[in-house]
């Protein structure tokens, strides 16, 4: 399965606003060349107790309204920044890419459980160190990634 690469916010900025936001995913994993192989059902595990769980885990990157006119570049950037410890954890072979899909459930972290309808792009590594840089020039102290470790 071939898909496009994200190589800067800009990029993924153009790509939610042209795929319209609402029903895109960022997802850390394997790809969807795994996450969707042939005849596979669409799940990922609980980290805690392994359950399979009825969907694949994955991060919105709609838009929120509370955040109003405020950057959408500062967003997906956050949106990044949150995950970006998975590939230390799960091995340097997870990666983020985007999809387009409907929520199914919610996980026991409240993430997104999703059906794929359609992967959309790879996001390369540079977009990751944009992220984390645009993330730290905000200078909160409060704030940081999910990393449980």
């Amino acid at each position: 399965m071939h898909l496009s690469t994200v190589r800067d916010l800009d990029d993924l900025v153009r790509l939610v606003e042209s795929e319209g936001g609402d029903e895109l995913y960022v997802r850390w994993s394997r790809g969807p060349q795994v996450d969707l192989g042939e005849g596979l059902e669409q799940a990922s595990r609980d980290g805690l107790t392994g359950i399979r769980l009825p969907g694949l885990s994955a991060n919105s990157l709609r838009r929120e309204a509370w955040w109003g006119g405020r950057s959408l570049r500062l967003w997906l950037a956050r949106r990044l920044y949150d995950y970006q410890h998975l590939p230390d954890l799960r091995g340097p072979d997870v990666r983020p890419w985007v999809l387009r899909g409907r929520e199914v459930a919610r996980g026991p972290d409240n993430e997104p459980l999703v059906h794929c309808e359609r992967p959309l792009a790879w996001v390369a590594d540079e977009v990751l160190h944009e992220a984390r840089k645009l993330v730290d020039e905000q200078g909160s102290r409060e704030w940081g990634p999910m990393d449980r470790r």
